[in-house]
């Protein structure tokens, strides 16, 4: 067990049978009361915020979390099977660590993947993906005012916004945290 003390931005701590990651981790001193830790934590399965008070000589449980690159091999009904890159080792994770940019998930795409035990607590994917156009209307000259923009289809199954001069076959770059149109791929 440690102290509050040890605590730190970004550690995982097992609070209340809970897995919460510490956002915001502050020493406070009041006037003639006694010192504390004023934390903002985050459920990991949830996503709930949670605020507490810690004395500064409270124990606190700090989670043992291993982080590492996985490939992302392919799909398996709930689940997404991913590969370690240096043991080859493949494990089932949830789908629903990745939450909604699951769906620009390409097969062979590094993802980040943090384990508690044998457990996959946390999924997040790159900020941006290239994929491809598989389907999208033909844009009609003159059809157009300033930011126009049209569905597409990309190589994932997922549909986004783009804007009319993109076709089939292109190659475009996608914000995965808000699924919007970044730019044409180089």
């Amino acid at each position: 067990m440690a102290k509050a003390s040890d605590v730190k931005n970004g550690n995982i701590l097992r609070f209340n049978g809970e897995l919460i990651q510490v956002e915001e981790f502050i020493h406070r001193t009041p006037g003639n009361l006694r010192a504390f830790y004023q934390a903002r934590m985050r459920n990991v399965k949830t996503g709930k915020l949670v605020e507490y008070r810690f004395r500064t000589d409270e124990e606190v449980d700090i989670a043992r979390v291993e982080t590492n690159d996985y490939q992302y091999l392919y799909e398996d009904g709930d689940s997404l099977v991913v590969m370690d890159n240096t043991t080859y080792d493949q494990h089932n994770v949830p789908k629903a660590l990745f939450g909604p940019a699951v769906k620009f998930l390409k097969e062979g795409m590094n993802v980040i993947v943090a384990f508690e035990s044998d457990e996959a607590i946390m999924g997040s994917i790159p900020g941006s993906a290239e994929l491809e156009v598989t389907y999208t209307e033909p844009a009609v000259k003159g059809d157009t005012s300033s930011g126009a923009m049209k569905n597409a289809t990309l190589e994932t199954g997922a549909e986004i916004r783009v804007p009319l001069f993109i076709n089939i076959g292109d190659k475009i770059k996608v914000d995965t945290a808000s699924g919007s149109y970044v730019e044409r791929a180089k």
